[in-house]
């Protein structure tokens, strides 16, 4: 008999890994404890903007007409550990308040409401990202007879769909004598392994530690070629031509090598907080005294974005000047806008007394109830009508298919701060604009 799957938790990962496993045949039932998400789901609607989730969710929830019906959702957990075999739990693990811990307090309450009525045979899989150490501790909240694996996410916002529906590599964390439960996830996921993605199996912290190793790495290279920008800017070196020139060896590689704003969201910079915290506690804290650096690094190139603002408005107060901010995600191809650096730059120059008016292409609703006071348009046109400077912080396509002529027609003073390196500088040049980039005083 094919197996029945639930996802407790319906956000971001929830959501898309419900879609995914109903894609891949699955009958499959999600559970939040927001009645008004599950509502939504129902509709085949998703909370937040993510490329073919809608559409997936089409193709399978019940209810809508021509869906395949494998997919439902619910807010009773009798019914999701009436149904189950198998147990994704997706839950947040969000940064602790005042603290670079993570709150556990989500993950914790999940397997409390799901070991109360889930059957014996049945495998819970975790997916959320969590401290190392962590599964091992709540294997012993799981009755006798039920399995536990940990099988981390590696989902890219813009890409989940793609990520989980053709992941790269799927992680199994399973205890020793563990065969049945790597036994049901090959069955789980037959499909992507049959088209190549690598199933790797290994131990509780192994597996818990591949996230936050990966997204440690990422970090890294981010700061680092932001790092770079730094001497660029003070040696009159380019950046750009850098990280080209060094992505052409094999060792390093291209990726991640694009100066600017850094890095944000509700992923890198929590997790790697979370991972010192918890090498502090296994007291190998200095093993990662390198991460501090790392979101230093980051976390200071949205004050240097704020001040290469202030240099081309003459050095002084923001006071009175116009500021014209495109982008408010964290990243293109979503709404998130967790820690966003487009929107702390704006709210910086904001609480210095600048008249910001911030533009995106999906994450004003998010932007709006996060920083109410700044100023928002409805294009990017209006946004830079009359502004004495345009900072582009987020990389949207449509940013890069701008008309800079059109814009230069309607702002006060054309000169623009690109954030992210990514717009054609010569095109801008060629339409009167001033064009400067981080980490690139001559380009």
């Amino acid at each position: 008999m094919a197996l029945k799957i639930t996802v407790i938790g319906t956000g971001y990962l929830g959501a898309t890994h419900a879609a995914a496993m109903a894609e891949l045949g699955f009958e499959v039932l999600g559970l939040d404890v927001v009645p008004e998400k599950i509502e939504l789901l129902s509709s085949g609607r998703v909370p937040m903007y993510e490329p073919g989730l809608e559409d997936l969710l089409a193709k399978h929830v019940a209810g809508i007409e021509g869906s395949t019906g494998r997919l439902r959702f619910t807010t009773s957990w009798e019914e999701v550990g009436a149904f189950g075999d198998v147990h994704f739990v997706c839950v947040n693990t969000p940064q602790k308040h005042g603290e670079y811990a993570c709150d556990m307090s989500y993950v914790d309450a999940a397997f409390a409401s799901l070991a109360a009525v889930v059957r014996e045979g049945a495998l819970v899989v975790g997916k959320s990202t969590v401290p190392v150490g962590s599964a091992e501790r709540l294997a012993g909240l799981l009755p006798e007879g039920v399995d536990l694996a940990w099988n981390p996410e590696f989902l890219r916002e813009g890409f989940a769909v793609q990520d989980t529906l053709r992941p790269d590599r799927i992680v199994v964390g399973v205890p020793d004598f563990g065969a049945r439960a790597e036994k049901t996830l090959r069955e789980v996921y037959a499909v992507p392994v049959g088209q190549g993605s690598p199933f790797v199996v290994t131990d509780f912290p192994t597996a818990e530690l591949v996230k936050t190793a990966a997204n440690s790495f990422l970090a890294t290279k981010i700061s680092f070629i932001n790092a770079m920008a730094e001497v660029c800017e003070a040696a009159g070196g380019d950046v750009a031509k850098l990280a080209e020139a060094i992505g052409h060896d094999d060792r390093i590689g291209a990726k991640f090598l694009r100066a600017g704003v850094g890095f944000g969201g509700g992923c890198l910079p929590k997790d790697i907080r979370a991972f010192m915290a918890r090498a502090g506690e296994l007291g190998v804290d200095q093993a990662l005294t390198f991460l501090r650096e790392i979101d230093s690094i980051n976390m200071r190139r949205r004050g240097q974005m704020v001040e290469m603002a202030r240099e081309v408005l003459g050095g002084n107060s923001f006071l009175g000047r116009r500021v014209a901010v495109l982008g408010a995600t964290f990243k293109p191809d979503s709404d998130d806008v967790r820690d966003s650096p487009a929107l702390n730059v704006a709210g910086q120059i904001h609480l210095q007394g600048g008249q910001v008016t911030v533009y995106d292409p999906k994450g004003m609703e998010n932007a709006r109830r996060l920083f109410p006071t700044l100023g928002y348009a409805d294009t990017a046109l209006d946004a830079v009508r009359g502004a004495d400077v345009v900072l582009h912080l987020t990389e949207w396509r449509e940013f890069r298919e701008l008309d800079p002529a059109e814009l230069a027609a309607v702002a006060t003073s054309p000169v623009i701060l690109d954030g992210r390196n990514a717009l054609d500088s010569e095109l801008w040049r060629a339409a009167g604009w001033t064009y400067r980039a981080m980490g690139r005083p001559r380009a």
